[in-house]
């Protein structure tokens, strides 16, 4: 029997994936559980309109994304620290504290989205990486002050 899958199956497939497994395994287990549909031509149309509408959705989340990245790209964030002997900086900038500074911005990113390679504890200028989706990766520069 064909069915389309509604969740990821262990073993079997991702979702959407239209696949063939037994009567008794689609009947008893995948369909009576919400975890798949018997594949008709009408559940296939439905199953393309959704992935229709995912990709749209996407593609328009992608967009806005990319006019964030375009507009914090030559952008340099700067952060005063309090610095010790041969200006030694107490502490470590963390992706929270990136992630409140462009809030205050006005740019609403996700602390889960900045990548700290080492640790922000030196004055000067240094890289982050921010992934705000798998398409749209930007460097962010970040500059420690006395």
């Amino acid at each position: 029997m064909k069915v389309i899958l509604l969740k990821d199956v262990k073993g079997k497939g991702k979702k959407d994936a239209i696949i063939e497994v037994s009567d008794g395994y689609a009947n008893n287990y995948l369909i009576k559980n919400n975890i798949a549909v018997p594949y008709t031509k009408k559940s296939k149309e439905i199953l393309d309109l959704e992935i229709d509408v995912r990709e749209k959705n996407e593609q328009k989340l992608i967009d806005q994304y990319n006019e964030i990245k375009n507009k914090l790209n030559d952008k340099v964030i700067e952060f005063k620290v309090k610095t010790g002997k041969d200006d030694k900086v107490f502490g470590t900038i963390s992706s929270k504290q990136i992630s409140d500074k462009l809030k205050e911005m006005g740019y609403k990113i996700d602390k889960k989205c900045i990548i700290i390679n080492g640790s922000i504890s030196t004055l000067g200028i240094t890289n982050v990486e921010i992934e705000l989706h798998k398409k749209v990766i930007f460097n962010l520069r970040i500059s420690l002050v006395k």
